[in-house]
């Protein structure tokens, strides 16, 4: 099932034991554009606290209620490692929450595989004589991405800016994030459309801007993107068909 990361992020989330708060935000791989993370907000039960969750390790959702199951007891994520949520996540951070929780790495290789985290300088004699301790330089994972971040960057066509970035559509399976959902700006009254992040042949993260590979007068005629309505494979059918590229699933 396709869905909109906006509606996933007030879910809640229910241990064995309890709830532990509400999904806040989601970090991605901007490289396979894969949700590796749920930014959970732990609320009045740790207060000021939010925790990493790994999607597999999520449930399904019973029925219709915004709840996600997880076979993790409320200890196991009160002592999980305390990573700062607000900063980039380091290769060092992963590490330690996958061994904690026995998570298969996304990165590949076996738990325990050594892999370079670490740019320490080299060691410098004080007056002394006495070797200085170096310095412990954490390497962040340049392609986490949070999507509070991203949502609202300008987004460009080939010909001029046709809006910003509003939401994500996400697989819920497969946690892959399949559209971009772009509010665009007065010359189409605020409409929404749909983008695969494939479509995208440039990012700028330090100016905060994307470039699709497609014209605005190909967007204006595109099929628009109702909020309100499911994202189902009639409407994939109709979008591919328009724009006469290769569909995903095929």
């Amino acid at each position: 099932m396709l869905r909109s990361i906006k509606n996933l992020s007030e879910y809640r989330i229910e241990s064995i034991d309890g709830n532990i708060g509400h999904v806040d935000s989601f970090l991605f791989d901007d490289q396979n554009w894969i949700v590796r993370y749920l930014i959970v907000d732990t609320g009045v039960w740790l207060p000021g606290r939010k925790v990493l969750i790994v999607p597999s390790a999520l449930g399904e959702p019973e029925g219709r209620t915004e709840v996600f199951p997880i076979e993790l007891t409320r200890d196991e994520i009160e002592n999980s490692p305390d990573i700062d949520t607000e900063r980039s996540v380091s290769r060092q951070h992963e590490i330690e929450l996958h061994k904690y929780y026995n998570w298969s790495p996304y990165w590949g290789g076996a738990l325990g595989t050594p892999v370079p985290m670490y740019m320490p300088p080299d060691s410098s004699e004080t007056e002394e004589g006495e070797k200085e301790k170096p310095e412990v330089k954490e390497k962040v994972n340049p392609h986490l991405r949070n999507t509070h971040e991203v949502i609202g960057y300008k987004i460009h066509a080939e010909d001029g800016q046709i809006g910003h970035i509003d939401d994500f559509i996400v697989h819920e399976q497969d946690w892959i994030i399949r559209y971009i959902v772009v509010k665009t700006g007065s010359w189409l009254s605020g409409k929404k459309v749909l983008i695969p992040p494939g479509w995208i042949k440039n990012i700028d993260w330090r100016n905060s801007e994307a470039v699709a590979n497609v014209k605005k007068e190909v967007i204006e005629g595109s099929p628009w993107f109702d909020p309100g309505a499911p994202v189902n494979r009639e409407y994939e059918t109709r979008l591919y068909d328009y724009y006469g590229r290769p569909k995903y699933w095929l």
